[in-house]
C-alpha cells in the first residue's frame, strides 16, 4: 500500500471500551467521547454500544454526532459561539456548555426554551500540569472557565439558568490529579453544587492507560454523586483510542553522520502535517517497527542512531532521534505507534503534502476507510 497511512485497530479500540464501560456500569456515570481527539466516525457503531453519547468543540463536531450516532447524547462547549450557528445547535445537541457569564447571559434563556440542558465551564485555578503550560486551562489568564470571582460578580441574574457545572483542567493525567481538582473544585463552588443536577469532569483522564488508578476515579465519582447528589459526566478522548492506531510510512533517504554524530532519515510523512502534537506537545512517538528502536538517550557508543524527519521545508519537521540494532537504509518502512489520538483531526496539506489514507483493521481484516488525491488538496484553498 502507498505510504504514508494510518491505520485504526477497531479490536484494541473496543478493548478501551470495554474499560470505560465497566467504570460506568459500576458508578452509574455517564462517559462520552471527545471527538476533537478523535473523530473516526466509522467506528461510532462500535463507539456507541459502550459509551454514552459524544462531546463536541463546534457546530461541525455536534452534527457529526447527530449525524452518526443519533441514539447518543449530544454535548457541546465552545469559547464563544456564533449567533448564526445557534439555531442549529440549539436543534441537534442535548447540553450546552458555556465558558463565561457573558456567554450564558447570550444564550442560555434562548437553550433553555429550547428544551437543552445549560452548563458553565468553570476554572478551579488549580494547576496540575507539569511541562505542557500550553495545554493548562488553569494558566494565569487564560480563556478559559469562569473564575470564582468572575462567577460571583457576574453571575447574579443568570444562576437559575444553570443545571450543571464543567470543568477541564486535565491533560493525558492520572486520577491523583483529579482528586487534587476536585478537591479545588469543592472548596471555591461547593456551595453552588447543591442547586445543581450533574457536574462534568471534562477530559484528559488516562483511564485505559496501564498505571491508571481506576479506583480512585471512582472513588471521585461517587463522591460527587453522594455528597451533592450530582449526575457526573466524564469527556475522555484519548483513553478510546489510547495505543490503537499505526502510522505507517517509508525510508527516502539516509543521510551521512552529521557534525554531532546523527544521521538524518528522510520519510515520508511529516510531523508538521501528519502528527502536528509531536512539534505542539513536544513529544517523541514510539515506534511499532522495526521492533529494536527506542527514543535516543545520548549513548553515541551506538553507530545506528537516526534523527527521523518529514520531507517539507520546515526545519524543525523533526519527529524525532532514535537509536536502531541495525542500519536504516532507503526503503524501508517505519510504523510509529498510538497513532490514532490527535493525529488524523489535525493533519494538513501545508507545502502539498498528501493527506494519508486511513483503513480500518478488525481481527485480521484491513479495510480501506478514506482515500485522499490531489483533488483534497486543492479543494481546501
Amino acid at each position: 500500500m502507498k505510504t504514508p497511512y494510518f491505520v485504526i485497530d477497531a479490536d484494541l479500540i473496543e478493548a478501551n471500551l470495554r474499560v470505560l464501560r465497566g467504570v460506568i456500569d459500576r458508578t452509574g456515570c455517564k462517559i462520552l467521547l471527545a471527538q476533537k481527539c478523535f473523530s473516526c466516525y466509522g467506528l461510532y457503531p462500535l463507539i456507541s454500544q459502550y459509551l454514552n453519547g459524544m462531546t463536541a468543540s463546534g457546530l461541525y463536531e455536534a452534527r457529526l454526532c447527530h449525524e452518526e450516532m443519533p441514539t447518543g447524547e449530544n454535548h457541546i462547549f465552545s469559547p464563544a459561539f456564533h449567533e448564526d450557528e445557534m439555531d442549529e445547535i440549539l436543534h441537534i445537541c442535548d447540553h450546552i456548555v458555556f465558558n463565561s457569564p457573558r456567554q450564558l447571559a447570550l444564550y442560555g434563556a434562548r437553550a433553555k426554551k429550547a428544551g437543552l440542558q445549560v452548563g458553565l465551564r468553570i476554572n478551579p485555578e488549580c494547576s496540575t500540569q507539569e511541562g505542557h503550560a500550553i495545554y493548562d486551562p488553569c494558566a494565569p489568564g487564560s480563556r478559559l472557565g469562569t473564575t470564582l470571582s468572575q462567577f460571583e460578580s457576574q453571575l447574579t441574574d443568570n444562576l437559575s439558568l444553570l443545571d450543571g457545572l464543567h470543568f477541564h483542567t486535565l491533560c493525558e493525567q492520572n486520577s491523583d490529579d483529579l482528586e487534587t481538582t476536585l478537591d479545588a473544585v469543592e472548596e471555591k463552588f461547593g456551595k453552588y453544587l447543591q442547586g445543581m443536577k450533574w457536574i462534568n469532569f471534562g477530559g484528559g483522564h488516562h483511564i485505559t492507560r496501564a498505571d491508571y488508578d481506576i479506583p480512585r476515579l471512582e472513588r471521585c465519582i461517587r463522591r460527587m454523586q453522594t455528597e451533592y447528589g450530582l449526575e457526573v459526566y466524564l469527556e475522555p478522548g484519548e483513553a478510546i483510542a489510547l495505543n490503537a492506531g499505526e502510522l505507517h510510512c517509508r525510508v527516502m533517504e539516509v543521510q551521512p553522520i552529521g557534525s554531532d554524530g546523527v544521521k538524518n532519515v528522510i520519510v515520508d510523512t511529516s510531523a508538521a502535517c501528519h502528527m502536528p502534537d509531536v512539534i505542539e506537545m513536544p513529544y517523541t512517538p514510539p515506534i511499532v517497527l522495526p521492533k529494536e528502536s527506542f527514543p535516543f538517550k545520548g549513548d553515541r557508543r551506538s553507530s545506528c542512531v537516526f534523527r527521523l524527519g518529514g520531507p517539507t521545508c520546515l526545519s524543525g519537521d523533526i519527529i524525532g532521534v532514535y537509536q536502531f540494532t541495525q542500519e536504516m537504509c532507503e526503503g524501508d518502512e517505519v510504523v510509529f505507534g498510538d497513532m490514532a489520538i490527535y493525529s488524523m483531526v489535525k493533519t494538513n496539506t501545508f507545502n502539498g503534502m498528501p493527506l494519508p489514507n486511513i483503513y480500518i483493521r478488525r481481527g485480521e481484516n484491513l479495510t480501506l476507510w478514506k482515500q485522499f488525491e490531489y483533488v483534497d488538496f486543492k479543494s481546501r484553498i
